[in-house]
């Protein structure tokens, strides 16, 4: 197939969306300054680090983009996050990783249990369920929060917008600032690798 080359007008707005990307991102990351959310990053990785210190472990869930944060997360604290820190491996279990556990759950019970049914299974005192959700609204996330709270453990959500019906459910709530799901979702990892870090300096220096 023979390539075909922009025109110079293609160029130029292609150019421009970019530029408008790249200034929405950082602007909204700017936005992450603010005193109330910092303060609740703070909170969280001091109960993750709480937890951790106790012989608790931080169980991620999510859907979509959450789900792979929620991967990415337990990746960073199950092996190593800065390059320079030697550390034992610290607990961490993404809900949205074993695709057998969470098709046989949504085909028996449906998917609004593929969370909390796991969690159920999983969970014990002294550990932290950590919910992402753009909106705050996803129903599975939400169901698993709930069974986190029956269960009695912390509860941290992650989410953007006001927060939606999550913000309302979790002990703790870090709501990044804007109503644009791409934007939120980079936010999200930007503040997971935040926790991250700030949870292997208070753990191992």
């Amino acid at each position: 197939m023979k390539s075909q080359k922009f025109s110079s007008a293609r160029k130029k707005l292609l150019s421009d969306l970019l530029q408008r990307t790249l200034l929405e991102s950082v602007r909204t990351k700017q936005a992450l300054l603010s005193s109330s959310l910092t303060k609740n990053v703070l909170l969280a990785s001091e109960k993750i680090t709480e937890s951790f210190r106790w012989g608790g472990k931080l169980i991620l869930y999510g859907n979509g983009g959450s789900a792979s944060d929620s991967l990415h997360i337990a990746g960073e604290f199950m092996g190593r996050f800065s390059h320079d820190i030697k550390r034992p491996s610290l607990p961490a279990v993404s809900l949205s990783g074993n695709p057998a556990t969470l098709t046989a759950i949504s085909n028996d019970f449906g998917y609004l249990y593929s969370f909390s049914r796991q969690l159920e299974g999983l969970a014990s005192p002294g550990d932290i369920a950590f919910g992402i959700s753009t909106t705050g609204n996803s129903p599975n996330v939400l169901e698993a929060t709930k069974m986190a709270r029956k269960k009695r453990i912390y509860t941290i959500g992650l989410t953007g917008g006001t927060g939606g019906k999550l913000k309302h459910l979790v002990d703790l709530c870090m709501c990044v600032p804007s109503d644009n799901t791409q934007r939120i979702q980079e936010s999200h990892i930007t503040l997971g690798h935040a926790i991250c870090e700030l949870v292997e300096e208070a753990l191992y220096g």
